[in-house]
């Protein structure tokens, strides 16, 4: 009898430590997120006209989740990694601007905006297709995220059909193939129409021109050599000529057409007193000029990434050689 309660308390004591030595930490900054969120939700359901342009115009689980938790994974690996393990400050800049351009043009008012004129739309498309996946893979924030992801999610990530996901999505001729798509076929405009009037569909669009964006860049800013890269630096150039003339194409054609192929601005009602027509013409330029520019930076990124590796080989060589 003896040795069976002493036998308790020692399974007793054995679970006070375990509790001790539980990090409760990241429950409630998950708990801080939720409850926010929650506030979120309620503002903007009761109380929408009295909100300022920053708030979110149509409050969205999924949006404010996904930026959150990005957000704070990043910064809870970027404290566990060790200094020399970390990217380099402009590089955790440029991920955290990315993160938050996409969800500016998501959760703001600016979203109210793309919804009743075409030109503010094509601007919002172009952050979420160019500029933020641009920003995202100039973070190179992998290592970072990895380091603060919990275990079960980094799991799901290493699995054998997630992999074989991304394989498909990056593939050389799949990804181009991919930018270019989406860009047009949500631009078609009986598409467009049925976008701009249905929420689910107008989510749909905004979720997958962001994640093949994503996708898309990091593929092309890889700044590895291959391997361990999935394609040479020569290779992403071509593919950032593959997607360039097809877009220069689309912005021509919205921009100097006489035609106004998108009438469903003018059913939900434009907010600014422009033509459809120049409202039109300015959604072309976006495509065109800033598309043309985004592609030109990231030549200028892979040629040097070319640079940095071929002389990073050099130096690994002569030291071989000595």
């Amino acid at each position: 009898m003896k040795h069976f309660t002493m036998g308790l308390y020692d399974t007793h004591f054995s679970a006070l430590s375990v509790l001790k030595r539980t990090d409760y930490r990241p429950w409630l900054g998950y708990g801080v997120v939720l409850m926010f969120g929650v506030l979120l939700d309620v503002l903007c359901r009761y109380f929408p006209a009295d909100l300022p342009f920053w708030m979110p115009w149509q409050f969205s689980w999924p949006t404010y989740l996904v930026a959150t938790l990005s957000l704070g994974w990043f910064t809870v690996g970027y404290l566990r990694l060790a200094p020399t393990d970390r990217a380099a400050h402009w590089r955790n800049a440029c991920f955290v601007v990315g993160v938050l351009g996409d969800y500016t043009v998501l959760q703001t008012h600016i979203d109210y905006l793309a919804q009743h004129m075409f030109f503010v739309h094509r601007w919002a498309q172009f952050v979420l297709h160019h500029a933020g996946g641009f920003l995202i893979a100039m973070g190179t924030a992998g290592p970072t995220m990895r380091a603060g992801m919990p275990q079960f999610l980094l799991q799901i990530i290493d699995a054998r059909p997630t992999k074989r996901t991304i394989d498909v999505l990056q593939h050389p001729v799949v990804a181009p193939l991919l930018f270019v798509g989406m860009l047009y076929f949500w631009l078609i405009p009986q598409i467009q129409t049925w976008v701009m009037l249905d929420i689910d569909l107008y989510n749909i669009m905004n979720w997958s021109m962001a994640i093949n964006g994503i996708f898309f860049w990091c593929l092309i800013l890889d700044p590895r050599p291959n391997p361990p890269a999935r394609v040479s630096s020569f290779v992403r150039a071509m593919l950032i000529v593959a997607i360039e003339l097809p877009q220069m194409v689309l912005g021509a054609i919205l921009s100097l057409s006489a035609t106004d192929y998108y009438p469903v601005y003018s059913i939900c009602g434009r907010i600014m007193d422009i033509t459809a027509l120049t409202d039109q013409h300015y959604g072309g330029l976006i495509i065109w000029l800033p598309g043309t520019l985004t592609s030109l930076a990231a030549m200028i990124v892979v040629l040097n990434a070319l640079r940095i590796n071929d002389e990073k080989a050099e130096i690994t060589n002569t030291h071989l050689a000595h």
